[in-house]
């Protein structure tokens, strides 16, 4: 039955910060590197998506998305996939277009409502009899997951899901990284999204004039790169039509949503409430926790890292309770 919950999160006392608990994994986690097995899936449109696997033998999948700009190398990555492992599953990391060590071989990009390329791989993955139990998707990865469940409803093909720190209402988010202390991410992340461009179409011809310079913000690096590349009339369309907000009622697929009140990437009212939920989501939000952080510990500088345990928590339950169901 759907609904909201306050999480027994409580960040570490000297975390407590959106923005500590925000940039302390980015900066300060210690990465892992995973002795993981590539393979390139083939896109019906030409293009291609790269996986990453770390297989364990009998155990049940998880599919594992990135968030805007991310790849194999973000900070929750790995750790998760390890993470994972020890606990019994077996996962399978999926970059979305573009976002892998190759560039990808269209103009076109990923962005916040490409669902149709998440499809893609699960049919795939089906065909060659590894289809995942579960997803789990960080941020605009979140979003994705959060749309295609509530776009394909009971055929969405998966057994659990799990999203966190989404973006539910993209033009709430693009304007919250305009303001106050938020705009030092809002920087970050364009400058990332130019530098991805530049590189991309220095190895071909890009089909729009632009100034990159001239863009400061999300919303105008979305006006005038992401919403032409990939057929929306501008920003305020990719937006619109690429929220999950507006799909999670339609969602059958047992899900739960782990988010913070106090995530410097939005504001405290962007989460939906729980008449926009349908009876299969679960809202869990915590006080703290920043942008994909949820870093506990009571022993200065001995971070606990929360959020990989609580999702591992739920996978098992949702998991064991849908192979007992008769």
């Amino acid at each position: 039955m759907k609904q909201i919950q306050q999480s027994t999160f409580r960040p570490a006392w000297w975390l407590r910060s959106p923005h500590l608990q925000t940039l302390w994994p980015v900066f300060l986690r210690r990465r892992v590197q995973l002795p993981l097995q590539a393979e390139r899936v083939e896109l019906s449109d030409g293009d291609f998506i790269d996986l990453a696997w770390y297989p364990r033998a009998d155990a049940p999948l998880v599919l594992v998305i990135h968030g805007l700009e991310g790849s194999l190398q973000s900070h929750y990555v790995q750790t998760l996939m390890q993470a994972l492992q020890q606990a019994g599953f077996a996962s399978v990391f999926m970059h979305l277009r573009g976002c892998s060590d190759e560039h990808n071989r269209l103009p076109e990009s990923y962005h916040s409502g490409r669902t149709a390329d998440i499809s893609e791989v699960l049919a795939h993955l089906q065909q060659t009899q590894r289809m995942p139990n579960a997803a789990i998707g960080f941020s605009l990865g979140g979003n994705l997951i959060l749309k295609y469940l509530g776009e394909t409803g009971a055929n969405a093909g998966l057994q659990a899901a799990i999203a966190v720190s989404v973006p539910f209402q993209l033009q709430e988010c693009a304007q919250k990284l305009e303001r106050g202390f938020s705009v030092i991410y809002g920087r970050y992340l364009v400058n990332k999204l130019k530098a991805s461009y530049r590189r991309k179409f220095s190895q071909m011809t890009s089909p729009l004039s632009v100034d990159l310079d001239r863009l400061k913000t999300l919303f105008a690096f979305d006006d005038q790169i992401t919403a032409p590349l990939n057929g929306f009339a501008g920003a305020e369309d990719y937006y619109s039509r690429s929220s999950s907000r507006q799909f999670l009622q339609r969602i059958e697929t047992p899900t739960l949503i782990i988010h913070s009140q106090d995530d410097p990437f939005m504001y405290s009212t962007t989460a939906p409430t729980e008449a926009m939920l349908s009876d299969s989501v679960t809202l869990e939000l915590t006080t703290h926790g920043g942008h994909v952080g949820f870093v506990a510990g009571s022993v200065p500088w001995r971070a606990d890292y929360w959020l990989e345990r609580r999702m591992i928590e739920w996978l098992r339950l949702r998991l064991q309770q849908k192979q007992k169901t008769p």
